[in-house]
């Protein structure tokens, strides 16, 4: 099954109040798609949204209640009809040095990018396979493929979904559906604004160098190279043509920290070559 030509598509997207996400569900809506949007705010959504909205279906889900996921993609089917694109958008950031984030603060991160997406996968999953066909599009990160001081916990939510992706595309490929990880840089969107950021309630004078990353992050809003109108469009253009690699770098900033990752790990793999076979049983 390839993406529908002759209809609507239905798309399912998580996190859609501001940012990325919004910017995709406003370029969906243009082009005539179905779009089942998942927020915490659906009146946020609805304000915010310029296009017209009698092909949305806004939902008030908690990412991390699996009925309540569930129930959200039932209610999409029922709507539409059926379902073709999932995009797990929805995250925030946080920013603190390891030692100050809180296992609470990993739990919430954790249940939004990591439960939070195998939540929507369970409940759509067994629909695409069974027709064989659709797309799963997953929003990592840079910070998904290389790590910074600072974005610790972050980048493990990322890291984490990269490596469920990788696993996705392996199992589904022979159902017909396709997989992409889509990795932004920084796009100027709110993201980085105390609205999206979290930050640790407590912190201690150790870590001076993150508390000056941290202001450096909050003055660059308004200013970060990415588009998000761009970076939506390029988005919906990988889905409806069904072609490219697993990944899609968004942003010059993102390739170039992705490269940069990809050079120091063959510098590592090239020191290490002549010791891996060290711990070797003996031929």
């Amino acid at each position: 099954m390839t993406f529908p030509a002759d209809r609507p598509a239905t798309w399912f997207v998580t996190g859609t109040s501001r940012g990325l996400g919004l910017e995709l569900v406003e370029q969906l809506l243009e082009r005539g798609d179905n779009v089942a949007a998942t927020t915490r705010s659906t009146e946020r959504l609805l304000q915010a949204l310029k296009a017209d909205t009698t092909r949305l279906l806004a939902l008030a889900v908690d990412l991390r209640d699996e009925e309540a996921v569930a129930q959200a993609v039932r209610k999409t089917t029922e709507r539409f009809g059926g379902l073709d694109v999932v995009v797990n958008n929805a995250g925030y950031g946080y920013l603190a040095a390891v030692e100050e984030t809180t296992d609470r603060d990993v739990r919430d991160m954790l249940d939004v990018q990591v439960v939070g997406v195998w939540n929507v996968l369970r409940a759509a999953l067994p629909i695409l396979r069974e027709q064989r066909g659709g797309h799963v599009v997953n929003v990592s990160s840079v910070l998904g493929l290389t790590s910074v001081p600072g974005w610790g916990l972050y980048c493990a939510g990322k890291y984490a979904l990269e490596g469920l992706t990788e696993a996705l595309a392996g199992e589904v490929a022979e159902f017909g559906v396709k997989v992409t990880i889509v990795e932004p840089g920084y796009f100027r969107t709110d993201f980085l604004t105390t609205d999206s950021l979290a930050l640790p309630d407590d912190v201690t004078a150790a870590y001076p160098a993150i508390r000056e990353m941290v202001e450096n992050h909050l003055a660059l809003q308004g200013n970060q190279l990415g588009d998000p109108v761009r970076g939506a469009r390029l988005m919906i253009e990988r889905v409806v043509s069904g072609e490219g690699p697993l990944r899609q770098i968004l942003g010059s900033d993102s390739h170039a920290y992705a490269t940069a990752k990809v050079q120091a790990l063959q510098a590592n793999l090239d020191a290490a070559a002549a010791t891996a076979s060290a711990s070797d049983f003996p031929a």
